[in-house]
């Protein structure tokens, strides 16, 4: 039996209120469930939950995530002024793998700047956890029972299916994703309005993925997708596989949202430099600002973090797909019109 009930939001009956919350009584509640939820599904299987620090000397160097940054104005004792909020909680969690804490977790507030619309806000609520000695394979086997765990206080079930990124593109679109030429890969993308000006071939086959495929996947589905070209690698490990080298990676897809984004996680301090720095170039050939490079991660690495999978998953983007709404502003106590 669904333990979820809509109820009426704050202003029913009343006159549009700047100042009432965004979300209603029934989501506030439903947040509060998959919370513990969360902090219950871990606790079973000994995973610490952990908390680490919100701003920090370095950033994120990734060049599709944008971070704020604000100064300190009190004593540094000869540390940098400059703080940067974090967009996840990945750099710190790595450093307490390297000094032995073990399979950990956090559940807390992330912050990404330009990022605020229909499905999309400034500051939102991230789950990151760490297993140690897993390969992605019974990481992906857990994140889908903590979705259907989700699902099932709700009295909604899911079906599941995984596939590799290279057969969902060549099924669905006609091409190999791994080995198409950019023209190939443009084509596929005809008749979706937007200026193409200055989009490299992964931000072609990321617009694929959001306007072509994602809306095909069934609402009551999730959808595992593996095995990420290696130019979309980020901070996982690369692998060959069929002639071809792939990111061990995978996203996780209820409906067409996606909610879960997955590494078997790389732990070589010189290549993780080497992708940084890379970042930084493409940063600064863009004409942005650059994050200092998180140099605390790179000698934890060094030092030697262990072999392990990792996964971050958006609770506002699991809420909204359980509540079945496309406005992350349902799902928030304030959405960032109204904090």
């Amino acid at each position: 039996m669904s333990l979820w009930r809509p109820g009426p939001t704050w202003t029913d009956g009343v006159a549009d209120l700047a100042w009432a919350p965004s979300g209603s009584r029934d989501a506030l509640r439903l947040r509060a469930w998959v919370n513990r939820l969360v902090r219950e599904f871990f606790f079973a299987r000994d995973v610490l939950e952990v908390e680490t620090p919100i701003l920090s000397r370095a950033g994120n160097t990734d060049a599709n995530i944008a971070s704020f940054s604000l100064d300190f104005s009190g004593r540094t004792d000869g540390a940098p002024r400059t703080r940067w909020l974090r967009t996840s909680p990945e750099f710190p969690l790595k450093r307490l793998l390297a000094a032995g804490v073990g399979d950990c977790f956090e559940l807390g507030r992330v912050f990404r700047d330009g990022e605020a619309g229909g499905r999309h806000n400034p500051e939102f609520t991230m789950l990151e956890w760490y297993r140690v000695g897993w390969t992605l394979e019974p990481l992906i086997d857990e994140t889908v029972a903590l979705v259907q765990a989700a699902l099932s206080m709700i009295g909604r079930e899911a079906t599941v299916s995984r596939i590799r990124f290279r057969d969902l593109y060549s099924q669905a679109l006609g091409f190999d994703p791994m080995t198409a030429g950019l023209d190939a890969v443009r084509n596929a993308a005809a008749g979706i309005a937007i200026d193409g000006e200055g989009l490299t071939r992964d931000d072609w086959l990321d617009l694929l993925m959001t306007h072509r495929l994602q809306p095909a996947f069934a609402r009551d589905h999730i959808t595992v997708v593996h095995d990420y070209p290696a130019s979309q690698s980020a901070l996982a490990r690369v692998i060959e596989r069929d002639g071809v080298p792939v990111a061990e990676r995978f996203e996780l897809y209820l409906g067409p949202l996606e909610l879960a984004n997955g590494y078997h996680e790389l732990t070589d301090a010189v290549e993780q430099r080497t992708r940084f720095e890379r970042d930084v170039d493409v940063r600064h050939a863009r004409g942005d600002a650059a994050p200092p490079i998180d140099e605390g991660l790179l000698a934890a690495l060094g030092q030697g973090m262990p072999a392990c999978a990792g996964v971050a998953l958006g609770v506002d983007r699991l809420l909204m797909a359980m509540l079945d709404t496309p406005r992350i502003a349902d799902v928030l106590a304030f959405d960032f019109v109204r904090a």
